[in-house]
């Protein structure tokens, strides 16, 4: 129930709902319609702002299931959404439906992350790191020299989504497509991450020994989040592949997966929230350096070349930034507002 002060609970339940509150609900509510509304008043390029925005939030809150709550370290993660890119392609490519062809990308995806997931069980930390990052210069390698089924250096152009003979050709359609499939992403994490098989995740990254002796079967949950984690990396592929239209092998590098890895960071570890505000962060910060550059090169024309070359500098300064000042995130510090406001002006 809520009282004057607060939200007082009585039953588990009610503490463990998704929306504790009326009030989080309008509040999501007007969000959600301001974003559907939001393609009919913007221009296409911040539309196709949000359409990267949508890509990034299923790929990051697919990585954080995997690192932020199951604690298992990813550097292939960008090798994973090529494995879906692909697949989804070349299935569409043969007539399958994109609906079909993305959930086959998925699940090209989650066999692979689960067959470089195997070495898990007596891998962790650094060393679980090094075996994934085996797998993206394995997969990379394979992306450029498979040339039957990736096109090579050549790389592979890819038809715009089709569902029941209705084309999303143009950014405005996209939107409601991604869209709506990040949502269900994020509803799907939020609500793994609250079953048991859940908690045996977040018991397995906390302390190994104690889960595994309360009869928490590790290779197995450690497999199955590789798996889903996979799955949904994979989906987030076959959006990007049908979203660019073309797919090369340079676009799935280790950098595509220290950039996931930034996000979750920056946003915060095992939080579905700090998943998206990391994806918006990352994703909005080349387009703010880019705007920056622009403007400071129409008063000293010299220095935007520097500020170019400066750039991938300035994302490590800022994860170094994140994890000094802020390494829980920015999940946190949005907790930490609402903490402060909730009983304002009283101490609490």
């Amino acid at each position: 129930m809520r009282g004057k002060c607060g939200l007082f609970f009585e039953s588990y339940r009610a503490e463990a709902a998704v929306f504790q509150s009326g009030f989080q609900k309008t509040c999501l509510g007007l969000f959600v319609a301001a974003l559907l509304l939001s393609p009919w008043v913007l221009d296409s390029y911040f539309v196709s702002m949000l359409n990267l925005i949508c890509i990034a939030v299923i790929g990051a809150v697919s990585l954080n299931l995997l690192t932020g709550v199951c604690g298992q370290i990813s550097l292939g993660h960008g090798a994973f959404l090529g494995v879906g890119a692909y697949a989804a392609a070349q299935a569409t490519m043969h007539g399958v439906p994109f609906l079909a062809a993305l959930l086959l990308g998925g699940f090209a995806a989650a066999l692979a992350g689960m067959v470089f997931g195997v070495p898990s069980l007596r891998l962790k930390g650094i060393y679980l790191a090094i075996a994934t990052l085996a797998a993206q210069l394995i997969l990379e390698y394979v992306f450029l020299h498979w040339e039957s089924a990736t096109g090579g250096s050549r790389g592979l152009s890819v038809d715009a989504p089709n569902i029941l003979g209705f084309a999303f050709n143009n950014e405005r359609r996209m939107f409601y497509l991604l869209f709506s499939i990040a949502a269900l992403s994020l509803l799907m994490v939020t609500n793994v991450m609250r079953t048991r098989h859940g908690r045996a995740f977040v018991s397995i990254r906390d302390f190994y020994l104690s889960a595994e002796i309360a009869g928490v079967n590790l290779f197995a949950y450690k497999l199955a989040a590789f798996g889903l984690s996979s799955f949904l990396a994979g989906v987030a592929g076959g959006l990007w592949a049908h979203y660019t239209l073309f797919l090369s092998a340079e676009q799935f590098n280790i950098g595509l997966s220290i950039s996931y890895l930034a996000m979750i960071i920056i946003g915060g570890l095992g939080s579905v929230t700090g998943s998206v505000m990391g994806a918006v962060f990352m994703t909005l910060l080349p387009e703010v350096l880019n705007g920056l550059s622009g403007a400071i090169s129409d008063v000293l024309p010299n220095i935007s070349q520097h500020i170019n070359a400066l750039r991938e500098g300035v994302f490590g300064l800022v994860l170094i930034l994140f994890l000094i000042f802020e390494p829980e995130g920015l999940a946190n510090r949005w907790r930490l507002i609402k903490a402060y406001w909730k009983l304002y002006p009283f101490a609490h």
